[in-house]
């Protein structure tokens, strides 16, 4: 019986690594554009502004702070 689950298992590892991957790279990607775009960050805001809080937390505790302000003080000044 254990000869019979092994090809099942290793398709189900090569699934979970498969996901992991495309997670990470997801991941990536979404805060690569959010560092770069400021537009891309207030359309964040818009949909998805829990997103956005993770992106301001983690921002600050590695050291860069003030983004969120910025953020803030030129939406603040685009809608005047």
């Amino acid at each position: 019986m254990a000869r019979t689950l092994e090809p099942l298992a290793k398709k189900i590892f090569k699934g979970v690594l498969v996901a992991e991957l495309v997670g990470v790279f997801g991941a990536y990607f979404l805060f690569s554009k959010m560092h770069t775009s400021q537009d891309f960050r207030q359309t964040m805001s818009k949909k998805y502004p829990f997103i956005l809080e993770v992106y301001y937390k983690s921002t600050e505790k590695s050291g860069m702070y003030g983004i969120r302000e910025l953020d803030q003080k030129k939406w603040l000044n685009s809608k005047n």
